[in-house]
C-alpha cells in the first residue's frame, strides 16, 4: 500500500474545497487542545464560507486529486512491470518483455502549501477553528454545525 502525503501549511492547516461553492478554505489537520474529551467526528462537514454540507471525502481540491491520481498511475505501471518482469523470468525465456523507452511513470512535483489565509474560530466549537481566504468579508459557518457567525 502506498502512503500519500499532502502538504500542511505552517499552523497544520490543509487546504479544501467545497463541493458546492468550490472556494478553497482550510481547515485544521489533527485534534486540537480545546477539543473536549466527548467530542465525535460527525460524518457530514459544512463549509465555512457557504455553509452547505458535505461528507467527510468530499473536500479535496483539484490539484490535490490531480496529484493523488499521478502517484496513483505510477504505483500500478511499477507494479505492472514488476509483474510482467516476473512472467518472463518464470516462463523460462518463452516470454520477453522490454519495457519502452518513456514508459517510465512521472512522478509528480510535491505539493506546497503556501501560507495565504488567516485563521478563524467559531464562537459554537473553537476546538475547530478554519482558515479563510483574508479578503472574506461575509459571515463564515462553523464547520461542524453550519452556525453563521461575522468576523468583524
Amino acid at each position: 500500500m502506498t502512503s500519500i502525503t499532502l502538504p500542511l501549511d505552517d499552523d497544520g492547516f490543509l487546504r479544501r474545497e467545497c463541493p458546492s461553492c468550490e472556494r478553497e478554505f482550510k481547515w485544521h489537520h489533527g485534534p486540537s487542545d480545546e477539543e473536549p474529551a466527548d467530542a465525535v467526528d460527525p460524518s457530514l462537514y459544512y463549509c465555512p464560507l457557504c455553509g452547505n454540507p458535505a461528507k467527510v471525502d468530499a473536500w479535496w481540491t483539484q490539484e490535490q486529486l490531480t496529484y493523488i491520481e499521478q502517484i496513483a498511475l505510477g504505483v500500478a505501471m511499477e507494479e505492472l512491470r514488476d509483474s510482467f518482469k516476473r512472467l518472463e523470468r518464470s516462463s523460462r525465456g518463452a516470454i520477453k518483455f522490454k519495457a519502452a523507452h518513456g514508459d517510465d511513470p512521472d512522478h509528480p512535483a510535491s505539493l506546497h502549501e503556501p501560507e495565504d489565509m488567516v485563521i478563524v474560530t467559531s464562537p459554537c466549537h473553537p476546538w475547530e477553528p478554519v482558515k479563510v481566504p483574508s479578503d472574506c468579508s461575509e459571515p463564515v459557518h462553523c464547520m461542524l454545525c453550519g452556525a453563521a457567525y461575522s468576523l468583524g
